[in-house]
């Protein structure tokens, strides 16, 4: 399995960048063209790839013995994991107003990249 360590960090990263493309993507056609989220794939697709993210995850921290409530850095990822599901289920769906949309999508986005500084760097507070 460790062997194969590189290769699901790839799947990882990969999937990370086309998950947060995706959510952008969405929230551009949230502001502007909301008839596109009704299309099958858009609702389909960003489940897959958020599954393949979490797996991949799940496995690196497993390969690296780095667990949530054990190392911080892991610890603050999964809290702004959810943190980010909130926002994103709140901009894209939830968000009474188009403001509120909004807001909720861009703080996601700001969210999306802590945790992607934090995976890089290791750190719970990367400065």
């Amino acid at each position: 399995m460790y062997e194969h360590y590189l290769t699901i960090k790839h799947v990882h990263q990969a999937s990370a960048a086309l998950s947060l493309s995706l959510f952008v993507l969405r929230g551009i056609w949230m502001l502007g063209w909301p008839h596109k989220l009704r299309a099958v794939w858009v609702r389909v697709v960003p489940h897959l790839i958020d599954t393949v993210l979490l797996v991949s995850a799940v496995l690196l921290a497993w390969m690296l013995q780095q667990y949530p409530f054990v190392h911080g850095w892991i610890t603050a990822k999964v809290i702004a994991l959810l943190i980010y599901i909130g926002l994103g289920t709140v901009a894209l769906k939830r968000g009474p107003t188009r403001g509120i949309r909004f807001g909720a999508w861009l703080a996601a986005i700001l969210v999306f990249l802590y945790i992607g500084v934090v995976a890089f760097t290791k750190q719970v507070i990367p400065i």
